[in-house]
């Protein structure tokens, strides 16, 4: 089961954002590395209508804000903040469509298909957003009472394990058998062209997308603040909701690794600034992309590996929340690579590799000496990065 919030709540919080002077994620991110593109990682869990090719235009004056997805069609997508409040439509042709109005009476959000719909109302407890759906929809508050996101229940719950790609953890069993991520671990000497490996570079599923800071620093994110949290999210103590947000939290308040310099990003801005505060502003981000969706299946090496620049990196994987959230980390043990794979259906891949030159801080029971079937300190131990994970190096 994975998290995520509902796309109206992508609206809202760009009216919040810009109404208090602060930049997107994406403008945030060419301020800062106005020379570096953004990898798929990164522009997937952005709001897709702003990452349009077409383009999206802000404008901020005595009218306020207005955003336009700019698709070319009439009345495509706008966002009005000014004396009237704020209007979203997403002008799609048919009457009553998705609107956004804030007035003395807050905000109100409805998709106008005929039914209740989706309605989102900010009052002075805050902004409720719901699917319309009794029982079985998502309902989303934000304001003094924070964020609240409800999901209907989906099938059976699954079990909730630690990341592969935290190295002070052990392995669980069930990890050893169901994970697609064990496939990912091998010996950098193993890295050469016309090597075959049986990999699994699944879809990214976990959808969850980036909050703008202002907003994602003012959800709480402690476990002193679990049963607030919970109660915030409607989700039920020891459900698997309750139990991946639990483990999320618990990782990133664990101290690292000796050599580690570690965060849990909570936005797309946060993880700049981390990265930058690491490697300096002239770096780049990349991501593994996958052509096509396949299950596991034999890769090969096709060409040498593209070794990036320096011995130190900082690896952002993402975590399982309602919202994105990375866990990066850095230390000065790293090699990154960029590899070219072809699958035996012809796939092609850029993957990216990243090894540890040093793993002696692991724990011994960690999920990559279990596959490898080597010891920790003894040789470099690498893994491709799943297509939702990011690393950063210098240029």
């Amino acid at each position: 089961m994975e998290f995520h919030l509902p796309h109206m709540l992508v609206f809202l919080t760009i009216a919040l954002t810009t109404s208090h002077a602060a930049l997107p994620p994406e403008q945030y991110w060419n301020s800062v590395l106005p020379n570096s593109p953004m990898p798929k990682a990164v522009t997937d869990l952005l709001q897709p209508d702003f990452m349009d090719e077409k383009g999206t235009s802000v404008g901020v004056g005595k009218g306020g804000v207005n955003v336009n997805a700019g698709k070319g069609k009439p009345g495509g997508t706008t966002v009005n903040v000014g004396k009237g409040g704020v209007n979203v439509n997403t002008g799609k042709g048919k009457p009553a469509g998705t609107a956004v109005n804030v007035g003395k009476g807050g905000v109100n959000v409805n998709t106008g298909k005929g039914k209740p719909g989706t309605a989102v109302n900010v009052g002075r407890k805050g902004v409720g957003v719901n699917t319309g759906k009794p029982g079985k929809g998502t309902n989303v508050r934000v304001g003094k009472g924070g964020v609240n996101v409800k999901a209907g229940h989906k099938g059976k719950p699954v079990h909730v394990n630690v990341s592969p790609f935290i190295y002070n953890y052990a392995a669980t069993a069930n990890q050893l058998h169901d994970d697609p991520n064990v496939a990912l671990f091998f010996l950098e000497k193993d890295m050469y062209t016309s090597k075959t490996m049986n990999l699994d570079f699944p879809d990214n599923l976990n959808i969850a997308t980036f909050l703008p800071r202002q907003v994602a620093d003012s959800v709480p994110f402690s476990s002193k603040q679990l049963p607030e949290i919970y109660s915030q999210f409607s989700v039920k103590p020891g459900s698997t909701e309750a139990e991946m947000m639990k483990n999320t939290i618990k990782e990133c308040e664990a101290s690292g690794i000796k050599g580690e310099e570690k965060l849990c990003a909570t936005s797309l801005e946060s993880m700049i600034d981390f990265s930058t505060s690491i490697l300096g502003k002239s770096i780049q981000a990349i991501s593994t992309d996958v052509e096509n969706h396949t299950q596991r299946q034999k890769y090969t090496i096709t060409a040498a590996a593209k070794k990036m620049a320096a011995d130190n990196a900082v690896v952002c994987h993402k975590q399982k929340y309602p919202y994105a959230i990375f866990y990066c980390h850095a230390t000065q043990t790293t090699r990154a690579y960029v590899v070219s794979l072809e699958g035996a259906d012809g796939t092609k891949a850029k993957a990216v590799a990243v090894c540890h030159t040093d793993t002696s801080a692991w724990n011994p029971k960690h999920l990559a000496f279990q596959v490898l079937k080597v010891e920790p300190g003894r040789v470099p131990v690498c893994h491709f990065l799943p297509q939702d994970h990011i690393v950063w190096v210098s240029k």
